[in-house]
């Protein structure tokens, strides 16, 4: 069973249509990222999916259940880490942790979840007094605190510094490594997408226009990667869909008459605009 199956979905705003049969599966301890430009209707096809939302047509199936239809015990098993939030300022950081826990049937020990989120040296700080840093992990365990199967991360690194948010996805690689549980993850980064996820949907105009991952994307849209190098003073370029092998027998051919080699890759960021850009063209 697929952890989420969206088939047809459709969401419609008075005589607007904000998605168009939006379509995808994602399987059992994937991590799968959704990307879009703004009013893609990357927000409304989540809050569809984490129950918060009611659509106007299609089936859709979160953990085995209709979302709209789903009881306390579904939502005891998702997760979900929003962009930003503002509550419980003055609890403590294990209290705060240890009252949630208390909602749920098989929760994390509050002391475990702590530690396992870096967050031992706060245990007993205030919330209000964490850096930006240690709130968005503290929003992280009060996410998995049920040991949900599935998380939902809104814009997880959103106004972090480069190594708040290194921190950020060696952590949450670590929990999708040990727990198994899916993960859905919206950005707006495309080097976050491709750090973390190992499949990328992207949304545009309400339609899914591109699914596969970040390698697969890029050869599909922005063709092969391309080795450049110069040789007997002239220069030379070649696609190739195996860079490594291709400078390996570059080299063997002819050795250290090879100068100014390049290797240019079909990145995530030139596959996304690509797509967007024919995707509003349609």
């Amino acid at each position: 069973m697929s952890a989420i199956a969206v088939a047809g979905l459709r969401m419609r705003y008075g005589e607007r249509d904000v998605l168009h049969d939006v379509t995808f599966q994602v399987e059992p301890g994937e991590v799968v990222a959704l990307l879009g430009p703004n009013g893609a209707g990357k927000t409304t096809t989540i809050e569809i999916l984490e129950g918060f939302r009611a659509r106007s047509a299609g089936r859709v199936s979160v953990l085995g259940e209709d979302p709209g239809r789903a009881g306390e015990q579904w939502r005891a098993r998702v997760g979900v880490v929003l962009q930003s939030w503002r509550d419980h300022g003055k609890w403590r950081v294990r209290e705060l942790l240890a009252q949630l826990a208390a909602y749920y049937p098989d929760p994390w020990d509050p002391d475990d979840l702590i530690a396992a989120v870096g967050l031992t040296p706060q245990a007993d700080q205030k919330v209000r007094t964490l850096s930006g840093g240690q709130r968005r992990r503290l929003d992280v365990a009060i996410g998995i605190v049920g040991r949900p199967g599935l998380l939902f991360l809104d814009e997880p690194t959103a106004g972090f510094d480069p190594s708040a948010r290194r921190d950020f996805h060696d952590l949450v690689r670590e929990f999708v490594a040990t727990s198994g549980c899916t993960v859905l993850l919206t950005t707006h980064d495309l080097d976050e997408a491709e750090r973390l996820a190992g499949r990328i949907l992207i949304l545009d105009g309400g339609r899914i226009v591109g699914d596969g991952t970040p390698v697969s994307l890029a050869q599909l849209v922005a063709g092969d990667d391309e080795v450049r190098w110069s040789l007997g003073g002239e220069r030379f370029a070649r696609p190739t869909g195996h860079p490594a092998r291709f400078v390996h027998d570059l080299y063997r051919e002819h050795g250290d008459e090879i100068r100014d080699l390049e290797v240019h890759r079909s990145s995530l960021e030139n596959t996304y605009h690509a797509l967007v850009r024919s995707a509003e063209a349609s």
